[in-house]
């Protein structure tokens, strides 16, 4: 356990240090969901139950001969579903470009000198410099502060 060090006298990572333990562990973010692929959203659109309702009503009405309300109701399924399929996808480049946007950055001592960096790039055994508000980009040791609270509402 680390009980009092002279904070002024740290030097933090090297640059290459730290190059290499990024290559070695890999990023420091969580792992997220692959993009979902036009077949994988159109199926879950197929399998809501108000598209399964219209899709056996318009085989209904084929089985009984009507085809022209068939192909009415039929086509407008499809309007229906092109629109869903092309508001899913807009929905996730959206979400995407929002969690690049709020990626947090950090500033870090590394070569003795002060670094704002990606929160992604932090590494084991960095140095982080915390001010009011700043988002906390990783696992860390408090090495010193003061009037030190947290906001863990992003955890839960």
């Amino acid at each position: 356990m680390i009980n009092e060090i002279d904070v002024r006298a740290l030097t933090g990572l090297s640059q290459s240090e730290a190059a290499a333990r990024l290559k070695e562990e890999g990023l420091n973010e969580l792992p997220s969901a692959g993009r979902r692929s036009v077949l994988a959203i159109a199926f879950e659109v197929v399998r809501e139950p108000m598209f399964l309702l219209l899709l056996a009503t318009g085989t209904v009405y084929l089985l009984l001969g009507d085809l022209r309300e068939a192909l009415i109701l039929l086509s407008f399924v499809f309007v229906v579903m092109g629109i869903t399929l092309y508001q899913e996808r807009k929905t996730e480049r959206a979400l995407e470009a929002l969690r690049d946007m709020s990626s947090p950055r950090a500033l870090v001592i590394r070569d003795g000198e002060r670094k704002r960096i990606a929160g992604r790039d932090v590494v084991r055994e960095d140095i982080l410099i915390l001010a009011e508000g700043d988002r906390v980009p990783a696992d860390a040791v408090v090495l010193s502060c003061t009037n030190l609270s947290a906001d863990e509402s992003l955890l839960t």
